[in-house]
């Protein structure tokens, strides 16, 4: 007879540092399905031998957070927007890094630069995929590297779908912290300066969060249209002049290469023709 007592054992190791509640409400989410989209507390703890009580208090506490709804019938629930986002984020962020790696490291050897494809995480941008130059400088950013968006023109030009009242919901508090005197200080100084870049279709910053970067950035949209990423330009350079941007071409193939990813997430929209104003840009607080 097999000896399965080290199986077992590990098996009740590894339980050990299982959490019970968030299992439950696991399992529970995974009972629905196509052909039962629809089921009742009694019949969940039915069929999970869980107590009723305790399979009432974790769906309300899904129900609150969103990944459960009630339907027609208030005693029966289904599945919630909040789970289809979670499956969304995930099928996009394969996207993303999948469909743009290539884009973004022909980026770095068209420019000489470091690309990066970025998100937004609420109040913050994370980094997700980075093709980093050949020539080598020292930057803290890595993939999976987070920085405030209201700080960053990375985070406004992922905030440029968002009017002033979900901007306001993203960032309730009076003044926004300062990180440097670039930092914009309200939410309405702060959804100004996400207008003006989302009019101008890319933004720079130049030293304003990490000193001696400057950073060149443009919106990538999914098939509905929505900002979902940004891909992004480093420089080791304190100021980005105006013969560098216009003999590198790197606002073009900055803009070319976020059309590119939204055209391969399907955005069919048209293209942005973005203007050079240079003069204006250099001078982007």
């Amino acid at each position: 007879m097999q000896n399965t007592k080290p199986a077992d054992s590990e098996t009740d190791a590894d339980r050990k540092y299982t959490v019970p509640g968030l299992e439950r409400g696991l399992r529970i989410l995974m009972e629905f399905s196509a052909r039962e989209p629809v089921l009742s507390a009694p019949e969940i703890a039915r069929r999970l031998d869980i107590p009723r009580s305790t399979v009432f208090r974790i769906l309300q506490t899904l129900e609150s957070l969103g990944f459960l709804e009630r339907g027609q019938d208030e005693r029966y629930f289904r599945l919630g927007v909040a789970v289809l986002r979670l499956g969304f984020d995930y099928l996009n962020s394969l996207e993303l890094t999948d469909l743009g790696l290539p884009i973004i490291t022909r980026l770095r050897d068209s420019s000489g630069y470091s690309s990066q494809i970025v998100i937004r995480d609420d109040r913050h941008v994370v980094f997700v995929a980075k093709a980093a130059s050949h020539d080598s400088y020292f930057s803290t950013v890595n993939v999976g590297t987070r920085l405030p968006a209201h700080a960053t023109v990375l985070g406004r030009v992922l905030l440029g779908d968002l009017s002033l009242e979900e901007l306001k919901t993203v960032f309730p508090e009076k003044h926004l912290q300062r990180f440097t005197e670039f930092t914009p200080d309200t939410v309405e100084e702060l959804y100004q300066r996400v207008q003006e870049d989302a009019q101008r279709g890319y933004a720079i910053s130049q030293s304003f969060f990490e000193k001696g970067i400057s950073v060149i950035t443009a919106p990538v949209r999914n098939d509905s249209g929505k900002i979902v990423a940004a891909i992004s330009l480093t420089l080791p350079v304190p100021m980005i002049d105006q013969e560098r941007l216009a003999q590198q071409h790197l606002v073009d193939d900055l803009v070319a290469a976020a059309m590119e990813l939204s055209r391969q997430l399907n955005y069919r929209g048209d293209a942005k023709k973005t203007t050079h104003p240079f003069e204006k840009a250099l001078g982007l607080r």
